[in-house]
């Protein structure tokens, strides 16, 4: 694969964050309707991962998100690794809802999942409907949410025929408001890389496409002794507690990153002119270096485009660096001092410092 990888495995993020864009200047318009229900948008909130409205007492948080095609990689694995592939989807399409939503302080309350196929046959297969559904309810567990409805439309001629297209959505509140994740970030914050437990839920399209090219496709053995398609299909890890254990804890996360589509890069999503340099990278996890090595993607594309073994960032100030690495290890998730915030008279940029890589603003943009 060349440096365009992405976009050859059919998905191009320049053409999608144009949309995302339009959408949010064409919703800027609806603000004004928020005043019938005594409620204000908050400030800074488009753009951003979770959309806040504030009321008197409390903020509450609003995420719609989608599972992607991951999907489709338990489909092809099921002979191998059997229906249990869809437990792990299940898991993987909460915590890709509230693992935005979390980036703003909210704590989830009520997630709904959004399940749409081509054809109902799909749900023929009991098992495989039933380990997805068991699978959403200990996402929902894990994240102290209850799993509060959802739908199931049959789309054929929008879906194709053997596919589920998965996407959910969740409410959440900040109370008190005061852990409000409000993205001050300044010269001399630190941040602090929460490890992932795997690919997650960015970047399948790309794994699809590399496993059609394998003669052996996903049951490819990798250096660990792991197939290809078992490795990609591990579970996601949800963060909530973590945050829920650091807002206990006093701790101020300043801002935080949900590392998912635009890989590293997604590190400077905010407007503020900083630099974000990265001063400690661990060793690329055996299944992403399984994926540069059979898809020909150099580092660069790598950590532009997957979590490369880091799924949440946070940002605290450096008197409260120790306590927010204990409380991602006391919630049983290995953390460690990723790097520092610089302040700058330029463009905002992304410095991986060990691996002489920088990304400049132009790399992300997601805001109108």
């Amino acid at each position: 694969m060349t440096d365009s990888a992405y976009q050859a495995a059919g998905i191009d993020y320049d053409r999608l964050d144009h949309f995302k864009r339009q959408c949010q200047h064409a919703a800027r318009e609806t603000i004004p309707q928020l005043a019938a229900h005594a409620a204000a948008e908050v400030p800074g909130a488009r753009g951003e991962s979770a959309y806040l409205i504030e009321t008197e007492h409390e903020i509450w948080a609003h995420v719609e998100e989608g599972l992607g095609t991951k999907n489709l990689v338990a489909d092809a694995v099921l002979g191998s690794v059997g229906p249990s592939a869809y437990h792990s989807i299940g898991i993987d399409l909460v915590a890709t809802i509230v693992n935005d939503m979390i980036t703003s302080g909210a704590l989830p309350l009520v997630v709904a999942m959004h399940a749409a196929v081509g054809d109902v046959r799909w749900f023929d297969n009991v098992e495989r409907a039933e380990q997805l559904a068991a699978g959403f309810a200990e996402g929902c567990r894990r994240s102290g949410a209850v799993w509060g409805g959802g739908e199931t439309p049959a789309l054929p001629g929008v879906v194709s025929e053997p596919a589920i297209v998965l996407g959910g959505s969740a409410i959440g509140r900040i109370t008190p408001k005061e852990r409000l994740i409000r993205g001050d970030v300044e010269d001399g914050d630190v941040m602090v890389c929460l490890a992932s437990s795997g690919i997650h839920t960015n970047g399948l399209s790309l794994c699809r496409k590399l496993a059609a090219q394998m003669p052996q496709g996903f049951e490819t053995k990798m250096t660990d002794g792991r197939t290809f398609g078992a490795a990609l299909c591990v579970p996601s890890i949800i963060y909530v507690d973590f945050v829920k254990h650091c807002q206990h804890a006093g701790i101020t996360l300043r801002y935080a990153v949900h590392m998912t589509g635009h890989g590293w890069r997604k590190v400077m999503r905010l407007a503020k002119p900083l630099v974000y340099r990265m001063q400690t990278i661990p060793p690329s996890p055996v299944l992403f270096e399984f994926i540069m090595q059979h898809g020909a993607i150099d580092l660069r594309e790598a950590y532009a485009t997957f979590n490369m073994g880091v799924g949440f960032v946070v940002m605290v100030r450096p008197e409260q660096v120790d306590l927010c690495v204990e409380m991602a290890h006391r919630c049983g998730v290995e953390a460690w001092i990723g790097g520092r915030v610089e302040a700058t008279s330029g463009e905002k940029s992304v410095v991986l410092e060990p691996l002489g890589i920088e990304y400049d603003e132009q790399t992300l943009n997601l805001r109108d």
